[in-house]
C-alpha cells in the first residue's frame, strides 16, 4: 500500500513548532508493514488544496494532519471535498459533540466552530473527545480513477495520537489485510559499524525463506538497529543469526535505550555501579540517571576533570599522572580502582581522554580515550583498561565515549 502524509501548518515551516507528526506516524505504520512513500509539509491555506489533489491521485492511503480548525485558513475539509468532486455537509452528531465540549469548558461556542462539524458527502466523522475538531475518514470507494483512503486528523499531537490509535489504525489494518503472523522485530546493537554489519549479514538475512522477509538498517552514532519484517519464524531466524554473529555488540530487541537496558540488567544482577569521568564531564552519569530506577544500582558519579580532582577524590597518585599523563592506561586504571574503593560499588568505570580540538600530540591525538574498569572478584579487585579513538569532534567524542562505556559495562554484567 502506497502511503503518503501531509502535515499542514505554517508554524511547522516557520520553525516555531517542531514537526514531530511524520516521525510518530511512521513508527505507528511500521507494525502494519506500511512505509511512508512521501511526507509533505505545507503552510495553511491554498497550498493544502494543491497537496491533497496531487496525493489522492498517487497513493492508496493519505493521512493529513491539521487544517481542521474554525479559522479561514483551515481548509483541509474543503480541499478534500474538491479533490473528490463532492459537497460538504454538516453532521448533526458532530455539532452536538462540539457544543458539549464547550459546555464542559464553560465557554460559549462561536458560530465559526460549526465549520468543524462539516465533512465530505459519504465520509465518516471520527470522534475527538480531546478537542473540538472531529476527524474525517474517506473510504477508498469514493475515489474515481485512483481510489484512495483519506484520513483527516487534528493537528495538536495529543488529539492526533488518540484519534490515530482508536480510529485510523483499525481501519488501515482492515484495508491492508496483513496476516496475523506478520510483524516487525527491531534488534539494537552498539559499537559495530554500519558497513561491517551489513557486509556480514545482508546476504544471509535476505536468503531466509527465499527472501520473503524485509530487512532494513538504521545507523546512529554508536548504534545500529536491524529491522526485520515478516512472519514470526522468519524474524526469529534473522534475529538469532544477527546476535550470534555479533554477540558482544547486542543490546536488546525491545526498543529500550542502552542506558535503560544497562540499569535493568544491573538490577537483575544485584550489582552496584560507580563512575569516574574526566573527558565526558558527567555525560555518562547523566545518561544513567535519566533512567527511572537508576538509584537502585548507581551509587557514585565522580567528575574529576582536573588532575587535582583525580588525586583528591580518587586517590590517584600524582606521580603517576606526571610520569604517564592524565590520558593513559595507568591513570585510567587508577581512577577506576579509586572509584571502586571509595564508593563500595561492585563495578566501576573510568574515562580519561582528549576531546579536542586542542591538546593532542603525535602519541595521543585528539579523540584518544582510555576506558578503565575495576571489578570485585573472589580473588580481590580486577583492573584493566583499553584505548579508543573518536576523532570526529568534541560533541561526537563525548557521545561516542559515553556509548562505548555503557556498552562495556553491559558486557561485564552479562
Amino acid at each position: 500500500m502506497r502511503v503518503e502524509i501531509i502535515n499542514t501548518g505554517s508554524e511547522l515551516l516557520l520553525g516555531s513548532t517542531l514537526n514531530t507528526h511524520g516521525a510518530w506516524l511512521g513508527q505507528q505504520l511500521m507494525p502494519l508493514g506500511l512505509r511512508v512513500q512521501r511526507l509533505v509539509t505545507v503552510p495553511d491555506g491554498d497550498p493544502i488544496r494543491a497537496a491533497i489533489k496531487e496525493s489522492v491521485e498517487g497513493c492508496d492511503a493519505l493521512i493529513v494532519t491539521g487544517g481542521l480548525g474554525p479559522t479561514s485558513d483551515d481548509v483541509t475539509r474543503e480541499a478534500t471535498a474538491e479533490a473528490l468532486g463532492v459537497d460538504l455537509i454538516e453532521d448533526e452528531h458532530a455539532v452536538r459533540c462540539i457544543e458539549q465540549f464547550f459546555e464542559k469548558l464553560g465557554r460559549p461556542m462561536t458560530p465559526s466552530n460549526l465549520k468543524q462539524a462539516q465533512h465530505p458527502v459519504g465520509a465518516d466523522v471520527l470522534p475527538n473527545p480531546h478537542g473540538t475538531a472531529p476527524g474525517v475518514y474517506v473510504p477508498p470507494r469514493m475515489g474515481s480513477a485512483s481510489p484512495c483512503a483519506i484520513f483527516l486528523l487534528p493537528g495538536p499531537p495529543h488529539e492526533m495520537h488518540a484519534m490515530f490509535e482508536s480510529e485510523v489504525y483499525p481501519r488501515l489494518k482492515a484495508l491492508v489485510e496483513i496476516p496475523e503472523d506478520h510483524g516487525i522485530t527491531e534488534v539494537k546493537f552498539s559499537g559495530v559499524g554500519e558497513s561491517s554489519f551489513q557486509d556480514a549479514l545482508d546476504e544471509k538475512l535476505n536468503a531466509i525463506d527465499g527472501g520473503a522477509m524485509e530487512v532494513g538498517y538504521c545507523a546512529r552514532p554508536g548504534e545500529m538497529d536491524l529491522r526485520l519484517i515478516g512472519t514470526s519464524a522468519q524474524r526469529l531466524e534473522g534475529k538469532q543469526l544477527a546476535i550470534s554473529t555479533y554477540p558482544d555488540f547486542y543490546v536488546n530487541e525491545d526498543g529500550a535505550s542502552l542506558e535503560a537496558t544497562l540499569v535493568r540488567e544491573l538490577a537483575a544482577s544485584g550489582k552496584k555501579l560507580a563512575l569516574a569521568e574526566s573527558c565526558t564531564g558527567g555525560r555518562i552519569s547523566s545518561r544513567i540517571t535519566d533512567v527511572s530506577g537508576a538509584s537502585a544500582v548507581f551509587t557514585h558519579g565522580y567528575v574529576t576533570y582536573a588532575n587535582e580532582a583525580k588525586v583528591a577524590m580518587l586517590d590517584v597518585n600524582s606521580e603517576l599522572i606526571e610520569s604517564h599523563g592524565a590520558v593513559s592506561e595507568e591513570v585510567a586504571k587508577a581512577m577506576a580502582e579509586g572509584a571502586l574503593l571509595k564508593s563500595g560499588a561492585d563495578i566501576s568505570i573510568s574515562v580519561t581522554g582528549i576531546a579536542g580540538p586542542t591538546g593532542g600530540t603525535d602519541d595521543k591525538p585528539v579523540g584518544t580515550v582510555w576506558i578503565g574498569i575495576a571489578e570485585k572478584s573472589a580473588s580481590g579487585i580486577e583492573v584493566s583498561a583499553e584505548p579508543k579513538l573518536y576523532p570526529q569532534g568534541r560533541e561526537v567524542f563525548k557521545q561516542q565515549v559515553s556509548q562505548a562505556t555503557l556498552m562495556k559495562i553491559l558486557r561485564v554484567i552479562r
